[in-house]
C-alpha cells in the first residue's frame, strides 16, 4: 500500500478507536493483515466455540484457515446441510467473527443483513463478538457510512450470493422490495452495554465489500 495513504490510515484509525472506546467498543489497528491474524488470535482463547456470519474480511487475513488448523471449535456453517441449525449455534458460541459493511470516524458500526443471523448475532448472543474491519470501510458519518453499506456493500453482495435484484444490474440501491434482496434489516451498532463483547480490528487494508 501507498505510504502516504497508510500514514493516514494509521491517523484515522486512532480517531476510529477513540470513537469506538466512547461507544464501550474495543478497538485495534493492525498495519497489515498479518498482524490483524495475530490480534485476533490473541483474543480467541484455544478451546473456544466459534463460529461467524459471511465476512469475507475473516478469511482474507486468514483467520478461518488458522482457526480449523488450531486448538479451536470451530463451527464451520458450509459444512452444515441444515444452514439454519448452524446459524442457532452461533447464538450460544464464545466468539462470533464477522465485519462491518461500514463504520463511522466516531465509531458507529453500520451492517445490513438478508436473514438476519448475521445482525442479530451481533446484537446479542455470542459471548464476544470480533470484528475484521478494512480501512476502506471508514465513512464521515452515519450518512455516509449508511450510503457505502447500501450503494458499495450490498450490490457487491448480491452479486456475490447470485442475486436477482436491481442493485446487480445497476450497481447502486434501487430500494428495491424484490423477493431476492439482501438489504432486509440494518443495524446501528451505536454503543455496547457489555464492556469487553465487542472488538473491532481495523486493517491497514482494502478488506471485504
Amino acid at each position: 500500500m501507498n505510504e502516504n495513504r497508510s500514514k493516514r490510515n494509521a491517523l484515522l484509525a486512532q480517531t476510529v478507536i477513540k470513537g469506538l472506546q466512547s461507544r464501550n467498543i474495543s478497538g485495534y489497528y493492525a498495519q497489515s493483515r498479518e498482524e490483524a491474524l495475530k490480534l485476533a488470535l490473541s483474543l480467541i482463547p484455544e478451546d473456544s466455540t466459534v463460529t461467524m456470519g459471511g465476512g469475507t474480511s475473516v478469511h482474507e487475513i486468514g483467520l478461518v484457515k488458522a482457526l480449523k488448523e488450531g486448538k479451536y471449535n470451530f463451527i464451520d456453517r458450509d459444512e452444515f446441510a441444515d444452514k439454519r441449525a448452524a446459524a442457532l449455534l452461533a447464538y450460544d458460541a464464545d466468539v462470533f467473527l464477522a465485519s462491518a459493511n461500514a463504520l463511522t470516524q466516531d465509531g458507529i458500526l453500520v451492517n445490513i443483513d438478508g436473514n438476519a443471523n448475521r445482525v442479530s448475532a451481533l446484537a446479542f448472543g455470542p459471548k464476544k463478538v470480533v470484528l475484521i474491519v478494512g480501512m476502506n470501510k471508514v465513512c464521515n458519518d452515519l450518512d455516509g457510512a449508511m450510503k457505502r453499506a447500501r450503494n458499495v456493500a450490498a450490490p457487491i453482495n448480491a452479486q456475490r450470493f447470485n442475486g436477482s435484484t436491481p442493485c446487480t444490474k445497476a450497481g447502486a440501491c434501487m430500494d428495491c422490495k424484490s423477493p431476492d434482496t439482501i438489504c432486509c434489516q440494518f443495524l446501528i451498532t451505536r454503543y455496547s452495554r457489555h464492556t469487553g463483547r465487542i472488538h473491532v480490528i481495523l486493517v491497514n487494508d482494502e478488506l471485504g465489500f
